[in-house]
């Protein structure tokens, strides 16, 4: 596992054990092992992820150096937008934690026992914010009553999407790691002041190009209002928060008035 290589994985799957019968456990088996064979902590150089108890909410892993936790989802093909997860419930107590996880998003290829896809979102993400309840479950169902979530994956910031593995290439550890410190200072920034940050961040990236205008942020005042409809100031707010970004060097201002540029 060297740290500045491509191949500090084995992409490939062991067959399932035959004491696990469904696709699911199967699924599930193959995944998470993977994972304690091959992951590392992008949070520190540990290089080796030992997994929790069974049974532990919303935590697979925990790295025994840095004591980050993570949460794993997996599934066949490209990795979704939007993911299923579990009991609503549990997902928001859990990341209301100040030991919440950061979550692993795995896609993989069954066929080919290959894992295809897999990025990370580091903890000051992976928010109640972007969680939603599913309607429970029906009388007639098993569990009647019971209420999961998903995972809007596709509202989180790309700067907080980091790939490990894209198109079945790995990433060198080294460039995980410096885009996962790219973004700690949000860690320090209270929860409440974090969401403007964030909701800021995307409206940057939705402009796509590395150079951009305030105007072209300001294309995204409306969405930004419906989010944060107590407040009557989007545009000082906007402001702001680019002031905050640009203190943190996630961009600088650009040669001309009114324009900036992304720098991480």
């Amino acid at each position: 596992m060297g740290d500045d290589t491509n191949s500090w994985c084995s992409l490939g799957f062991a067959e399932p054990s035959a004491a696990y019968t469904s696709a699911t456990q199967q699924a599930r088996h193959l995944t998470e092992g993977w994972m304690a064979e091959n992951g590392f902590c992008p949070a520190c150089p540990a290089d080796r992820l030992p997994s929790l108890p069974n049974n532990t909410r919303v935590g697979d892993f925990r790295c025994a150096a840095c004591g980050e936790e993570y949460e794993l989802k997996s599934g066949q093909g490209a990795v979704a937008g939007v993911l299923p997860a579990g009991a609503w419930g549990a997902m928001k107590q859990r990341l209301a934690a100040a030991n919440n996880p950061s979550l692993f998003v795995m896609g993989y290829d069954r066929a080919a026992h290959r894992v295809s896809e897999l990025i990370v979102v580091p903890r000051h993400f992976f928010t109640e914010a972007i969680i939603r309840p599913r309607a429970p479950l029906g009388p007639d169902a098993r569990r009647a009553g019971w209420q999961g979530c998903t995972i809007r994956l596709k509202d989180v910031p790309a700067a907080g999407r980091i790939p490990l593995i894209r198109h079945g290439a790995p990433r060198p550890q080294a460039e995980v790691r410096a885009a996962w410190a790219a973004t700690l200072f949000l860690r320090e920034t209270r929860p409440e002041a974090r969401g403007w940050l964030l909701a800021v961040m995307g409206a940057v990236e939705a402009v796509g190009r590395p150079e951009f205008t305030l105007d072209e942020v300001y294309a995204h005042e409306s969405r930004l209002a419906a989010l944060y409809p107590d407040n009557n100031n989007v545009r000082p707010k906007i402001r702001q928060q680019l002031q905050v970004l640009r203190d943190r060097g996630w961009l600088s201002f650009g040669e001309k008035r009114g324009t900036y540029r992304r720098t991480l």
